[in-house]
This record gives structure tokens, C-alpha cells and sequence, in this order.
């Protein structure tokens, strides 16, 4: 199996690389983290570790990542002296990363070559290694249990549209589910399809979702008039924030923004692509409808006025909260286009009545569990979604009940952390 496996992985490296590379003259900047994903780290950005057992927490981009949080930080707070290493596969889950102060060492995860895995545990000699929500990497697995470093699965999850395919390569995923050490994950059904795929019942628990155990940062409602003076957002102003959106959705917000503004004409608009990279593109299509827009990158500690009608368009990672924080209303995207979704909990964190369209397999759980209580509605595009938008926003009170429902969920399903935790100390009491 594993012979099979590291020929394909040689067949696939050159144009693996080739379009890292690709990507990067496209973007017109260098491709970031080549080398670390090749296993070749500079000394001294090693020396966080120096003298000190290491965790080894892989979160594949900023979902996983901001998922992550809570744990590394309880996990800081149970072993204070370790160091928290924390790897990537995306740039954007990569600068998040960067932000969470617990974390000692932020690198890109290594390509699944044998011989790049081997050469990063050589280097980083992990005692624990944990894994956020599914990232099945067979060549990694093999080299964490044939290195006895026990490797834990946090937040699991197996989609409805990821179950089948796993099903149908049981032969090739069972062996690799065997070398781990417990698998945390976040609801019965993701605990029996996990287990369907050949993870021993007696590894398999159910923790719940991390997400609920988000924090703020410290960002609440009496945050919001800092932040809408950083922005030019006038007091006056009700906000409509757009988050995590895709292609295909940013017009869809665009249209309804211009007929909400005919009802709410103080209303201002936040962007946020999910790709900031996207940003040029998204610009390219504000400007082709002669909407007025400001980047959030080129706007830092310069004075401005935004204007009822325009969008503050962000092109920066790490900071949806604050802007979530002067929302009247947030749409979350990757629901109006059959992408899955992104974290909902985040409007409900901040007591934000919260909209997002059909296409939720990411989140099928959370999103049901909001929309049942009445912190979130589910919405398709066009009229519906105008029609919904309008009404919440002319609403103040209905949204405020919303968002005090979201929260009441929030806090009601807490203890993701505290049940993953005793579940890693377990394993690392046993040896």
C-alpha cells in the first residue's frame, strides 16, 4: 500500500511544484514556504524548541486553525514548559497562525514524501502530535508511529460528501486510522462514520466541536465605536457585513446591497472574500458597477468617511471578528454556492443575527442547531435574500433577539476543550 502510494506521490511532485510555483509568478510574488515544505528549515528558526519536549498541532487553513485555538491554548496552560508547533498547508490559515501568541513555531507542513516527513520529525521531535478535524496524511502517520509519538485526531469530522469516497478507499485509509491514538470527535454520527472506515471503536470518543469554545479577544459591543471610527464607518450607519465569500456570491451580495439601500440609505457595506487574494478581482467588479470601495489594506491610520452605498472591501486575514463586531447583519458565504460554508458561530460569538444559503455540508450540524434556535436563518439568492436582509435590518429588536439566541447556543454547547484535553492527557499519562 505504502509502495503504491509513494510512486503516485512521485509521479505527482513535479506538477505539485510547478504549480506552487505557478501560483506564485501568477500572484506576482514568490511562492511563500517551498522549503519548509520540503523539510528544509533555516537553524535559528528552530531555536524556539531548544531544550523543550514539543506538540506538534497541524491545522490544514483558517478554519482548522481558528478551530485550534482554544485547545493551544489550553494545552500551553496544562504544560507550560513544552513548545506548540503549529503547520499549515494554506498561506492564509499560515498568517493566522502567526497571531495566536501561545504558538512558538509556525511553519508549513511538510509535503507527504517519505523522506520530507522523516526529515521533519527528525527536527522537530515531537512528543504529541495533534491533528484538527480530518487530515489523513499516510506517510505522516506511519513516520509519528513508527517514531512512538502518539497522535491524537481533534475535532473530527467525516462530511456527508467526503463519507463515501472514504468508504469506497476503507482498504488504503484503515491501516493509516490504526496508528493513531484517539480519535475527539464532534458528533455520533462523525464518531460511527469514522469508525465505518476502520478507526478501532475503543480510540473513538465524542468531544464535540471546538468551535463552540471560540473566544472574542476581547472584542464586544463596546469595542464597536473604536473600530467604526478606525474605518470611517459613521456612527449613524447601520452595517451589512459580507464574510467568507466566494465567486459567483460577491455579485449576489452587490445586487441586494444596491436594492437595500433604496429602504436602508444609511447603509454601508463590509466585503470579505474568504481569498484575499481574490481581492483584485472582487475590485475589478466594484468598480465595473461604479461602486465606490476602499481596501482595508491601504486605509491603516489614514482618516476617511465612509459613505452610505460604498464597500469597504477587506484584503487582509485574522480580522473577520472586528469586523463582524460593527455588523448589523452578517451573511456568512460558501453557502450560496455549493462550496460548504464557513463558521457561522462567529456572528453568534458576537451576538449577530446571522444569514447564509443552502449549501452548509461543511456545518450541517451547527447550522441546523442555530437555525432551530432562532439566531440564524437559512436563505437562497435573490429576493429571498433581500427580503430577509430587509426585514432584519429594519428591525433592530428582532435582531438583537437573534443574536442573544445564537449566543445562548454558543454557550450552552461549551466543553469541546476541556473533554479534548482530558482525552491528550490521558494518552500522555499512558506513555
Amino acid at each position: 500500500m505504502y509502495l503504491l502510494y509513494n510512486i503516485l506521490l512521485l509521479l505527482l511532485a513535479l506538477p505539485v511544484l510547478a504549480g506552487h510555483l505557478l501560483h506564485g509568478l501568477l500572484r506576482g510574488r514568490r511562492r511563500q514556504g517551498v522549503r519548509e515544505r520540503f523539510g528544509c528549515f533555516a537553524h535559528e528558526r528552530l531555536a524556539p524548541l531548544s531544550g523543550k519536549k514539543t506538540v506538534w498541532v497541524h491545522a490544514v487553513s483558517v478554519g482548522e486553525t481558528q478551530a485550534a485555538a482554544p485547545l493551544i491554548k489550553a494545552l500551553k496552560s496544562r504544560y507550560p514548559d513544552w513548545a506548540v508547533v503549529l503547520t499549515n498547508v494554506t498561506e492564509t490559515g499560515h498568517r493566522v497562525a502567526k497571531g495566536i501568541s501561545e504558538v512558538d513555531l509556525c511553519l508549513y507542513f511538510p509535503y507527504d514524501f517519505s523522506w520530507t516527513v522523516r526529515r521533519v520529525f527528525a527536527q522537530l521531535k515531537p512528543a504529541l502530535v495533534v491533528v484538527v478535524e480530518t487530515e489523513i496524511w499516510p506517510n505522516f502517520m506511519r513516520v509519528a508511529h513508527r517514531s512512538g509519538v502518539p497522535s491524537v485526531l481533534v475535532n473530527g469530522r467525516i462530511s456527508d460528501r467526503s463519507f463515501p469516497r472514504y468508504r469506497r478507499l476503507s482498504f488504503f485509509i484503515k491501516p493509516v486510522l490504526r496508528q493513531f491514538s484517539i480519535f475527539c470527535m464532534q458528533s455520533d454520527v462523525d464518531a460511527q462514520r469514522i469508525e465505518a472506515m476502520g478507526a478501532p471503536a475503543d480510540r473513538i470518543e465524542v468531544t464535540r466541536n471546538l468551535k463552540f469554545d471560540m473566544q472574542t479577544g476581547g472584542l464586544n459591543e463596546q469595542n464597536s465605536a473604536p473600530i467604526r471610527r478606525k474605518y470611517g464607518i459613521p456612527a449613524c450607519s447601520k452595517v451589512l457585513v459580507a464574510g467568507s465569500t466566494h465567486i459567483g456570491e460577491e455579485e449576489q451580495v452587490l445586487d441586494v446591497y444596491r436594492r437595500l439601500l433604496k429602504s436602508q440609505p444609511d447603509l454601508c457595506l463590509i466585503l470579505v472574500p474568504r481569498h484575499p487574494d481574490r481581492c483584485r478581482l472582487v475590485g475589478e467588479l466594484l468598480s465595473s458597477r461604479d461602486v465606490l470601495y476602499s481596501l482595508r489594506s491601504e486605509i491603516e491610520g489614514i482618516p476617511i468617511t465612509m459613505a452610505p452605498g460604498a464597500v469597504l472591501l477587506v484584503d487582509t486575514v485574522g480580522e473577520l471578528l472586528q469586523f463582524y463586531t460593527v455588523a448589523d447583519l452578517i451573511f456568512v458565504g460558501g453557502s450560496l454556492v455549493p462550496v460548504g460554508g464557513h463558521n457561522i458561530l462567529e456572528a453568534a460569538l458576537l451576538k449577530k443575527p446571522v444569514l447564509f444559503g443552502p449549501h452548509m455540508h461543511n456545518f450541517k450540524e451547527i447550522s441546523h442547531l442555530l437555525v432551530q434556535a432562532g439566531g440564524g436563518l437559512v436563505i437562497s439568492e435573490g429576493e429571498e435574500f433581500y427580503r430577509e436582509a430587509n426585514n432584519l435590518l429594519s428591525d433592530s429588536q428582532r435582531c438583537q433577539d437573534m443574536g442573544a439566541k445564537g449566543y445562548a447556543l454558543l454557550q450552552d454547547n461549551r466543553g469541546a476543550t476541556k473533554r479534548t484535553l482530558q482525552a491528550i492527557e490521558r494518552i500522555m499519562e499512558a506513555g
